[in-house]
This record gives structure tokens, sequence and C-alpha cells, in this order.
């Protein structure tokens, strides 16, 4: 056995070379690393753009701050009931993967639609259950009572929801095709939209190039129409047919992304590797 008076003492060249080893082996990982990349990048970024649109947005409208309040709560609930029923999908999945259940489920009569419509089915009660919690609490904390809004909640939230399951459903599909390299984007995904959706501030505050992609989002007309029917208690009825619209065709379009995927994954023999 070597005596360890038979060592040579560690010197400060190699203690720098065993450092710069370790940090190679970490440093090698970011190029093929969605999710590593996006720790550096994505979330910085995003938290820039909400947050410095918001400044703008109350810089511009002093007189207007003390309806802010009610603004802000409003949209940080209706936020939440589109980032959860996306999380509802995306997580569901992603916890077949885990369990290494997912190539059971799928040898198995299933059909792709029954498991989405089961896990969109999901996401409606949980966003029910954990809803209801949020709007007690802010009527009994803030004195905040979402409800009225009337006839209009229910259409906003319906909206809401359905953009929730488009962008849990091409989640999924991404998921599907890259495994869990894509695991990050049931994360990531749905909070791409929130700087451009004018959640907490309108769309006259981005920038004109933006505003093109904030139209072609169903939430931005749900946001801009509560703060519409929290202002003035009326709505223009484009802020409930066009998202309406958009709604439908993303989930048809989403629906057959996931279709298509499904189909890769199956031929490509992806299933059977998710989770491994």
């Amino acid at each position: 056995m070597t005596s360890l008076a038979n060592h040579q003492p560690l010197t400060t060249n190699h203690c720098l070379i065993r450092i710069w080893a370790v940090l190679l082996r970490h440093l090698y990982l970011y190029p093929k690393s969605a999710s590593r990349i996006m720790e550096i990048f994505y979330w910085p970024v995003l938290d820039l753009l909400v947050w410095g649109f918001l400044t703008l947005y109350i810089v511009q409208h002093p007189n207007g701050i003390s309806r802010f309040s009610g603004y802000l709560l409003g949209a940080m609930i209706f936020w939440d009931m589109l980032f959860r029923s996306q999380q509802a999908i995306s997580i569901s999945f992603l916890e077949e993967v885990w369990s290494r259940n997912l190539l059971n489920l799928f040898t198995s009569p299933l059909k792709p639609i029954e498991f989405l419509l089961a896990t969109m089915t999901l996401s409606f009660v949980k966003l029910l259950t954990a809803g209801a919690v949020t709007v007690f609490l802010a009527w009994a904390f803030f004195s905040f009572n979402l409800f009225k809004m009337g006839t209009y909640l229910f259409p906003f939230v319906l909206n809401l929801v359905a953009m929730g399951w488009a962008v849990g459903i091409v989640t999924t599909a991404i998921i599907l095709r890259y495994g869990e390299r894509a695991e990050v984007m049931a994360w990531g995904l749905a909070l791409l939209i929130q700087p451009f959706a004018a959640v907490f501030y309108p769309v006259s505050v981005l920038p004109w190039f933006l505003k093109p992609v904030a139209l072609a989002l169903p939430a931005t007309y749900i946001f801009e129409g509560m703060r519409e029917v929290l202002m003035a208690g009326n709505l223009n009825p484009k802020q409930i047919w066009i998202p309406t619209l958009l709604n439908g065709f993303y989930l048809f379009m989403a629906f057959l992304f996931f279709k298509m995927m499904f189909q890769s994954a199956r031929i490509h023999g992806r299933l059977t590797k998710l989770g491994e």
C-alpha cells in the first residue's frame, strides 16, 4: 500500500488544472442543453421585458395608479389560470414519462386524443379548485372582487383556459419529439408569451414591431378586455369573438401538431426511450 508520505505535495498549478477541468466539464454541456442556455439568457430577458414594460406603463400613466392595483390583481389571477391550464397538461404527460408508464399507456387501447382530453379535463378541475382559492383570498385580503366583471368573466376564463390547453399540447408534442432535452419547455413556453400578451400593461406600451405579435395572441384580448371592463364596466364584443376564433384555430393546429409528433415518435421508437 502506497504511503501518504510518498505522495507529492499539492501545488497551486495542480489545483488550477483540476479547477479548470471541472469548469470545462460543465461548460461543454451548455451548447447542447436548452435548459442551461435558458438559465443564462431566457429567464433574465423575460423578467426584464415584463417588468420593464410595466414600469414604462406606470411612468406614462401616473394618474391611473389608483386603478392599477385592481388591474394587477385581476391580471395575476387570470395569468395563473392560463399558466396552470398549460402546466396541468404538460406535467401530467411528464409524470407518465418520469414513472416510465408512457409506453404502458400507449400499448393499451388508449388513443392519443383520449389522453389529451383526460389531461384537459384534469386541468379544468384543478383550475376551478385553485381559482376558487385565489379569488376568495383576493377578496378577503385585498377587497378585489373578480365577479364584478359580471357575465364577461365566463368567456374570459374559457378563452384563457383554451389558450393554456393549446400551449400545453404543443409543449407535450415538443417533448415527444426531443425527449428530456425539451422538458424545460413545460415551464418556459407559456412564460415566453407573457411579455407580449399585455398581461400587466396595455398593448400600447409595446414597441410597434411587437404589437403584431401581441395581437396574434388570444390572451392579449382577454387582458385588454379585463382592464376595459374594470375601468368602464362594458366591453367591445371583438374582445370576445377574436380570441375565441384564434383559440379555435390554435387548438386545431395544436392537436394536429401533437398527432404528427406522436406518430413520428412511434415510428422512430422514441416512446420507448422517454424516461430512460
